[in-house]
């Protein structure tokens, strides 16, 4: 055993990867409907093997934060920008309502409990389950002119803190906005969202790696010998059932394949290989002629593809107008904002940076998306000179910094990165040719990412720990529960009367503010509807940045 620890020692980047991985084995224990997750389980490891005292060096958390930092922006920099627009004033309204109030909520505890910087920045991140928070105010604690050891202190307070008030602050707010918030709205969750639905409907996200066994669009194949088919044009059969999407994919006339044209005629006993919604199959095409097998017929390549919107014509139109102009021959499955699957009907209108889920042929879905935006690639390659660039920029515009009596306010190159991740995303969604980050190195970056810069801190504050949390007392439990429940009460209040917003909507956009998916979660299952959604991606972009902004700003105010 201490030859292993000596080992470890000797090469902290084996300890980063230990780390992580039993981080994210912890992070797979559940509680009732509390799930730890990476994040938390990463800490707990980091802690945990941190009492082996192994030092890594703190560049090597920096690079990961700025890693995960740049794709939160990228991810929801679209989204952000689009919320600027008056339409999405109410939500961005809320969002500030709620942050700033967290950041006040949090300073006038941590002044009335006596704590110290490190444990107010830990409170802040911890009960509004923000992590980024850790980063900007560690590096901002590192520009104060105090003495090193003090520092030292002050940085690993935050963990302590944080993990805490991370347990309290998801826990609390996943039940406050499921059960008690619309019981203090007095309404009927389930019953609001029918109400929504009557206007926009979908169905729950299936699991990873599952699929629901109903399927919208069906491919059949028929004889034609209803006499009001036969002598049509392919684009009059198209066309023929109004408010209907129906495409004849293939023909077999006179035994020979043939790939229709608009104006091909078809003849009786020719045979038709039509793509239509289940629906419309059954109600309005039963009259084509006797169902067929035709193996040949029907086998043919279709592509299944990610068609982005980043076209000014394309946006701000329904779906219903999108299709008729421009989509024939293209299936939609999901429509995805935000990184979130949205509930959607032909009624819905897009907005740029959304992601559409599509099917059908190839040059089909390759017209579609010249005159909508583009086809995602199939590419796995990662735009590194992009990514580069991109952080680094940001970095640049975080050393800015504002002297406020005797205390530096700077974004740090962190929260830089966050907001060039921002800028670059947008850009991306409007020039799509470069700044390429597939969804898998996505993934990495925001979540290893995270999830390595925690398991870090974690180690460094690992012997420290137990010390720090038993001078803290039980007094952050409290502190926890007040600072993660005020700031919505008080937006609960805003959002229903001031702002007058749908209360699904509102659920939904408080668990955007407060950066909480779980909470999202939680929502959804107690509406019994995916529509909370809708009030979720615009303040959680703006939530990121606010918080994000915090970590700077609170440690600034304990020093005022």
């Amino acid at each position: 055993m201490n030859m292993f620890v000596q080992i470890l020692r000797d090469h902290p980047e084996l300890t980063v990867f230990l780390t992580l991985a039993v981080g994210f084995a912890l992070g797979y224990i559940r509680i009732g409907s509390f799930k730890v997750g990476p994040v938390l389980g990463t800490l707990f490891a980091g802690v945990l093997i941190g009492q082996l005292d192994i030092h890594v060096a703190p560049v090597v958390k920096i690079i990961f934060f700025d890693f995960f930092l740049f794709a939160t922006g990228y991810k929801v920099g679209p989204q952000f920008f689009r919320g600027l627009k008056k339409d999405a004033i109410p939500q961005l309204t809320l969002t500030v309502i709620i942050c700033v109030g967290c950041l006040l909520t949090a300073f006038a505890v941590s002044k009335l409990f006596h704590y110290d910087t490190g444990t107010a920045a830990g409170l802040l991140a911890g009960a509004f389950t923000e992590s980024t928070v850790i980063g900007t105010a560690s590096e901002a604690i590192n520009r104060l002119s105090i003495p090193d050891a003090e520092k030292m202190r002050l940085v690993n307070n935050i963990p302590v803190a944080y993990a805490v008030t991370y347990l309290v602050g998801t826990t609390i707010l996943v039940w406050f906005l499921s059960s008690f918030a619309p019981k203090l709205m007095r309404i009927n969750l389930k019953q609001e969202g029918k109400k929504l639905n009557e206007k926009l409907s979908g169905k729950a996200e299936s699991e990873p790696g599952m699929e629901y066994a109903f399927q919208e669009w069906k491919l059949r194949a028929f004889v034609v010998t209803g006499p009001r088919w036969v002598g049509l044009t392919v684009d009059q059969f198209e066309k023929s059932i109004r408010d209907a999407r129906i495409f004849i994919q293939r023909i077999r006339h006179e035994g020979t394949l043939i790939d229709p044209a608009p104006d091909f005629r078809i003849s009786g006993g020719d045979v038709i290989a039509v793509t239509a919604r289940h629906a419309v199959m059954l109600e309005q095409l039963t009259d084509i002629g006797p169902e067929t097998v035709d193996k040949e017929l029907m086998e043919f390549p279709l592509s299944y593809r990610d068609l982005i919107i980043t076209k000014k014509e394309a946006a701000d139109h329904s779906l219903r107008e999108l299709s008729q102009k421009y989509g024939h021959g293209v299936m939609l499955y999901k429509v995805i904002r935000g990184g979130q699957e949205i509930p959607w009907d032909p009624s819905l209108t897009v907005n740029r940076g959304d992601l559409l889920k599509v099917g059908g042929r190839l040059p089909d879905l390759e017209r579609t998306a010249k005159a909508l935006g583009y086809l995602e690639s199939l590419s796995p390659a990662t735009d590194m000179i992009f990514v580069g660039i991109g952080i680094l920029l940001g970095g640049l515009i975080g050393l800015l910094s504002v002297k406020v009596a005797s205390v530096s306010l700077t974004l740090t190159t962190s929260g830089g990165a966050l907001v060039m991740g921002l800028v670059f995303g947008w850009l991306h969604s409007k020039t799509p040719r470069f700044g390429r980050i597939p969804e898998a190195a996505l993934w990495i970056f925001d979540n290893v990412g995270l999830a390595a810069f925690i398991g870090i801190v974690g180690l460094t504050a690992g012997p420290s720990f137990v010390s720090s949390l038993g001078h803290t007392g039980f007094s952050i439990i409290l502190a926890g529960l007040i600072v993660a429940l005020l700031p919505h009460l008080l937006g609960l209040f805003a959002g229903k009367y001031l702002l007058k917003m749908n209360p699904v909507i509102l659920l939904g956009a408080h668990s955007g503010a407060g950066t909480t998916t779980a909470a999202l979660k939680a929502i959804q299952d107690a509406a019994e509807s995916k529509l909370p959604v809708l009030g979720y991606t615009i303040p959680y972009a703006l939530g990121n940045i606010l918080l994000t902004a915090w970590g700077p700003l609170i440690v600034a105010m304990m020093n005022l």
